[in-house]
């Protein structure tokens, strides 16, 4: 059989990449007579950067810049010098991962060393450039990218505002000087607006560790920002889907480098020309960390079995946990498969990832004569 391989990431675990040749490892030792077409997936979140440089063959570059907390760090962008195409994943510089957990406050922490990759992708010659912005650990707007980037923000004073908290006292904005690209693609998996309950505050914010009493704080700051650039520019994006996306950075794309939101599975999908790629196999294998209801919530491998059941193609989702308890995210595939609960558990599985993957894809293409049709 022509099988292709697409799982995301094993969140903390694995990359793409790597869960990708765990399958196949594990796949071939069952059924070594199958064509295998490996596909690492990312929908916009960790692992945007290698999946799509991939894609688009650019090549690794890095920049001098800082992390959330202000410390001094080696980020890596990506160039495709023919077509000009810059690749950035926004976690390389304000990751929350890159960060000790309790350690700093988001009012501490800011998208200021972001400012620095895409001022190197402008200054590379790129003239295009896709940007993941999953997995921050900010809550600022974007304020600190554009102020890096030479945006100033005054209050009714003049004085130049260089902390986002400190947003409710904005009047004015000087905005930085010529577009660093043609165009800016900004890659989502997340509808929410910028303000309000199911803004990027109240819903993201706690992951990051904003609290309760936070929240008045924040939304003001916020608020001030999204109403000075709407009285000073003409520009109302603070309602629009995808702009409260990590921690506003959605927002601060949008309104200081005019970039435009597509959804992160459609800008994979695009790429990797995947359309084509399922007409030619007969099988597919997806994977991600957890197979839960939220799989089917438009993330990619959801995304995957639904195109999939569309085209009346055998899917196959193999996860860290599989959570079905009420049945829903078997919906699309053909069959769903568990580290947990199938083979070992939770703690076995991520103690030593790459193994257990290949051996339940091992036990999945064992199990492929019982599949039914599709």
């Amino acid at each position: 059989m022509r099988v292709l391989i697409v799982p995301d990431k094993f969140k903390g675990t694995l990359t793409a990449a790597e869960a990708a040749d765990a399958i196949a490892r594990g796949w071939r030792e069952a059924r070594p007579q199958d064509h295998l077409d490996l596909l690492p997936m990312s929908d916009g979140g960790d692992g945007f950067g290698p999946v799509m440089s991939d894609l688009e063959g650019a090549s690794a570059r890095s920049v001098e810049t800082s992390d959330a907390a202000g410390r001094p760090r080696t980020a890596t962008w990506w160039l495709q010098e023919q077509n000009r195409t810059a690749v950035i994943e926004t976690v390389q510089s304000i990751g929350l991962a890159l960060l000790p957990v309790g350690k700093f406050h988001p009012f501490e922490l800011d998208t200021f060393g972001l400012g620095a990759l895409f001022q190197a992708a402008s200054l590379s010659g790129a003239k295009t450039c896709y940007a993941g912005i999953g997995g921050s650990a900010t809550n600022d707007g974007g304020f600190g990218m554009a102020r890096a980037l030479g945006w100033q923000f005054l209050d009714p004073h003049g004085v130049e505002i260089l902390h986002w908290t400190e947003l409710t006292r904005l009047q004015s904005i000087n905005p930085a000087a010529g577009k660093l690209f043609n165009e800016l693609i900004i890659a989502v998996d997340v509808q929410n607006p910028f303000l309000g309950p199911t803004g990027a505050s109240r819903i993201y914010g706690p992951q990051k560790g904003l609290k309760l009493e936070d929240m008045a704080k924040a939304e003001a700051a916020l608020g001030q920002l999204a109403d000075t650039i709407y009285q000073q520019f003409g520009i109302d994006y603070a309602n629009e889907p995808g702009t409260g996306a990590a921690g506003g950075l959605g927002f601060g794309l949008r309104a200081f480098l005019e970039g435009r939101f597509e959804p992160g599975f459609d800008l994979f999908a695009r790429l990797a020309r995947l359309e084509e790629r399922l007409r030619h196999v007969d099988l597919v294998v997806t994977a991600e960390g957890a197979i839960d209801a939220s799989t089917l919530m438009g993330k990619g491998v959801g995304e995957i079995a639904r195109l999939c059941a569309e085209k009346k193609i055998t899917c196959i989702g193999l996860a860290g946990n599989l959570i079905a308890s009420s049945g829903t995210p078997n919906r699309n595939f053909t069959r769903t498969f568990g580290i947990h609960p199938n083979l070992t558990t939770i703690q076995e599985a991520k103690s030593n990832p790459k193994y257990w993957l290949a051996k339940l894809a091992n036990h999945s293409a064992s199990e492929i004569v019982d599949l039914p049709s599709p």
